[in-house]
């Protein structure tokens, strides 16, 4: 089963997602701010990490940021997922070494299917 980090400050967000994904078969982590991310990136070694970029303690452009920067886990995919749907918003999140981008509200069938190319080399489960 994969293993998805959810990295979501908001407790409402956080549990719509994640109880959706568990029931399209991932297996999930979660981390309410940039600082536990980084931790549980390292500790977890998940497949994949869904990334809210404003957070709390540290937001999640720095959190990308050092994940990318650890040779360790530089290789774990983040999903970056923002209320912050401008060109350039898109472009700092990719900057910061986010895999991709999607915005919120999140759009289940579009981020399912993101997710799918990198877990799953595009299958569903």
């Amino acid at each position: 089963m994969p293993k998805i980090l959810l990295v979501e400050d908001n407790e409402l967000n956080r549990d719509m997602l994640s109880r959706r994904l568990v029931k399209y078969g991932y297996e999930i982590a979660i981390a309410v701010n940039g600082e536990e991310s980084v931790r549980l990136a390292q500790e977890l070694r998940p497949d994949l990490i869904l990334m809210d970029m404003s957070l709390p303690v540290m937001d999640g452009w720095q959190a990308a940021s050092q994940i990318k920067s650890d040779p360790d886990v530089r290789h774990i995919p983040i999903i970056a997922l923002t209320a912050h749907a401008m060109g350039e918003d898109r472009q700092k999140a990719l900057n910061a070494g986010c895999d991709e981008y999607d915005t919120k509200p999140i759009d289940l069938t579009r981020l399912l299917d993101k997710i799918r190319l990198f877990v799953n080399n595009g299958e569903a489960l």
